[in-house]
């Protein structure tokens, strides 16, 4: 709701239909709303122009479509990343983050990937990730998921092509959110996202997992995994305590065997913690229960969040050690990634997002219309 107002931004087509036929109209005008909405990114009904005005003026009285507030743009002064600081209807904040390829990949010209949030906060408490130091506040709704994307797109002249679940929170907490939102990104009259260019990444909720392989779900799976040790992982990640390493493996080894897809396995090198050849064959023997991939990333400074205790003392592996780990995993035919720092200098990397009181008065908005 807007006001006393019905906000149709984020509602999928189901939904458009039955409050188009509460207003007396026939179902196809959910139809080209839904396409409106969603591939075109018009917000004003007046704009709507195969609608009857009298329509529009009705849904003028009882509907809105709510849009994202953008607070904050900022823009790494090395590799181009781009973070955006929303405010939400409610007066809360989240942030996303546009990323560019290496110069040097191949699809550097066609690839432009944004980084989503899902939750305001997030309960997980990683010790690595700064989105942890905020708590959790709420999740967000399919509409905000969304408008993440198209308002970000409005602001930049290159075309977004990937989406990775991997901002503030935990998607599989949020999960019938995340795939309503999914749905209308990759529907052929919405945004029109090919399936395999979106991953949602977890960090290890079981059951959620064979959910998605149950519903046969055609985006790709990532898994925050950081250590095949109980007792490690449990360090680095609360969760580990609920979903042990054997049940989490099994949950994955069961998706790969429902869908046939490789999963992601998403894993920041610790200095002495998780960097050892014996850390290598773990990983090996896992990957020979299901097909994956590793993606390896640097530990990214959480100390603007001042850190305590373990978070404080954790040290990311040098460069060296991150190559040469790669290049034992690549000798056991494992596809290895070595992700980079893209906006490191902007506090937007992987495990940087959290809203602090640091942030300065809004440059720029996209407010609410109708």
């Amino acid at each position: 709701m807007i006001g006393s107002k019905i906000n149709l931004n984020g509602l999928p087509l189901q939904q458009l239909e039955a409050f188009v036929a509460s207003m007396g109209e026939p179902a196809y005008r959910a139809k080209q709303i839904f396409a409106w909405l969603y591939k075109h990114k018009v917000v004003q009904f007046d704009d709507m122009t195969n609608l009857p005005e009298s329509f529009r003026q009705k849904l003028k009285e009882i509907a809105a479509v709510e849009k994202l507030s953008v607070v904050k743009k900022q823009q790494s002064q090395f590799d181009g990343t781009i973070k955006f600081l929303f405010e939400l209807a409610d007066g809360k904040q989240i942030e996303s983050v546009l990323i560019p390829p290496r110069k040097s990949a191949v699809d550097a010209d066609s690839r432009f990937t944004a980084c989503v949030s899902t939750q305001v906060g997030c309960p997980l408490d990683c010790k690595f990730c700064a989105t942890g130091t905020m708590g959790f506040e709420r999740n967000l709704s399919p509409a905000e998921i969304i408008g993440q994307v198209s308002t970000a797109q409005t602001l930049v002249e290159k075309p977004i092509t990937n989406i990775v679940f991997m901002g503030m929170g935990e998607p599989m907490l949020n999960y019938d959110n995340v795939m309503s939102a999914i749905e209308i990104l990759t529907s052929e009259n919405g945004m029109g996202f090919t399936p395999r260019r979106i991953t949602v990444s977890t960090a290890g909720y079981v059951e959620q997992i064979k959910r998605m392989a149950d519903e046969q779900r055609k985006v790709k799976l990532a898994l925050s995994l950081h250590s095949l040790n109980n007792e490690t992982r449990s360090k680095l990640m609360p969760i580990a305590k609920k979903f042990g390493v054997d049940e989490l493996l099994d949950a994955l080894e069961y998706y790969f065997k429902k869908t046939k897809k490789s999963v992601m396995l998403e894993y920041i090198l610790f200095d002495g913690l998780n960097d050892t050849d014996n850390d290598v064959l773990q990983l090996v023997k896992a990957s020979r229960r299901f097909e994956c991939r590793v993606n390896l990333i640097p530990f990214h400074s959480i100390a603007f969040t001042h850190p305590r205790g373990f978070s404080a003392a954790l040290k990311g592996a040098p460069q060296e050690k991150i190559l040469s780990f790669a290049a034992k995993l690549r000798r056991y035919t494992i596809p290895v990634f070595v992700r980079s720092n893209s906006g490191e200098d902007i506090d937007a990397a992987c495990g940087q997002l959290a809203v602090t009181n640091s942030h300065s008065e809004p440059e720029a908005h996209a407010l609410v219309a109708q």
